[in-house]
């Protein structure tokens, strides 16, 4: 005789775990009913920002509600990405990460936030090479005769940053510490005026971002030695990489999609394949490559592997380097 009173607890169990299985996938494969926030932790205008426009136009066409980017600037990137990450992790808040957000890992010892423990990778959209340039009167013309020149005159080059901690800034560590030659760091707030002075002969060396470096370089205003990327790049087809010469140097500029952690793998796998379509789009490819990109494709477990690699290697640098927040 089966024993009844357990016979229905068991059948009410099994029915409450199908039912709430299937609202929880009911909700992921609905989604989404209403606009997505995409926190971009910077102002509107720069190429993040408009890379992260491009890429939610895309979202927005293709699942059918607005994706809206919200500008968070400030402290180094942190205040967006905080805001982001103690947002519901429903599906309905992302983030635009970059390097500063590897960098700041290390650089800010006392964040309010885990930034590998605390978002679901989603999503690379592009890699963007820095580019090691100088002002034409800088004698050398190569990178092997950049070393030699620094090497030459040590402490007595001026190298042009854009802030302590960016990537700018973290690109020529690493060649300091991969070459030996010593630079002196000139700081600016932000790589305009940098470039102003670049160009007028108050700095000499500089491994800024190749989009607002490129007018000048193809006006013949800058001379760039190499790009920074373990690859040439199709916007500087000529010019060699650092690696040519610094065999395992390797820094970018890039940009990709985290949300909060616990968001739904579901709705996850989502948007990694709806990104993943736009990067294929020869539109949005030729857009991105007009920015002097390529794009970043894969899984959230590659993007994943790729966000611990790089939040590995520029905290090596920021503890050898000693270099602090400002």
């Amino acid at each position: 005789m089966i024993p009844t009173v357990n016979f229905a607890r068991g059948f009410a169990a099994c029915l409450a775990v199908l039912t709430w299985g299937g609202i929880g996938s009911a909700s992921a494969l609905d989604y989404p009913t209403r606009p997505v926030r995409w926190i971009v932790p910077y102002t509107p205008g720069g190429g993040t920002d408009i890379t992260a426009r491009i890429v939610a136009q895309w979202l927005t066409e293709r699942l059918g509600q607005q994706f809206f980017i919200e500008n968070k600037p400030g402290a180094g990137n942190n205040i967006g990405t905080e805001a982001a990450i103690h947002s519901p992790p429903d599906g309905y808040t992302l983030l635009l990460v970059n390097p500063a957000n590897a960098i700041n890992t290390t650089l800010y010892p006392k964040l309010p936030f885990n930034f590998i423990g605390d978002t679901a990778p989603v999503a690379g959209i592009m890699r963007v090479p820095n580019v090691m340039e100088v002002n034409p009167s800088v004698p050398a013309k190569t990178v092997a005769e950049f070393i030699a020149y620094a090497k030459a005159n040590p402490g007595k080059i001026n190298w042009a940053t854009s802030g302590n901690g960016t990537s700018v800034h973290l690109s020529g560590e690493l060649f300091k510490m991969m070459t030996g030659v010593e630079l002196t760091n000139i700081p600016y707030k932000g790589s305009a005026p940098a470039l102003t002075d670049l160009i007028g002969g108050t700095v000499q060396v500089i491994f800024d971002n190749m989009p607002p470096s490129l007018p000048h370089i193809r006006a013949g205003k800058l001379r760039a030695l190499a790009v920074t990327t373990a690859t040439r790049s199709d916007a500087l087809p000529e010019v060699p990489t650092v690696a040519e010469t610094v065999p395992g140097y390797e820094a970018s500029s890039w940009s990709g999609v985290c949300a909060p952690s616990g968001t739904p793998a579901a709705i996850v796998d989502l948007l990694n394949k709806e990104i993943n379509a736009a990067l294929t789009d020869p539109k949005i490819k030729a857009r991105l490559a007009s920015m002097g990109s390529t794009t970043i494709t894969g899984g959230p477990a590659e993007f994943a592997t790729f966000l611990s690699e790089e939040t590995d290697k520029w905290g090596k640098v920021v503890r050898a380097a000693n270099i602090k927040a400002e």
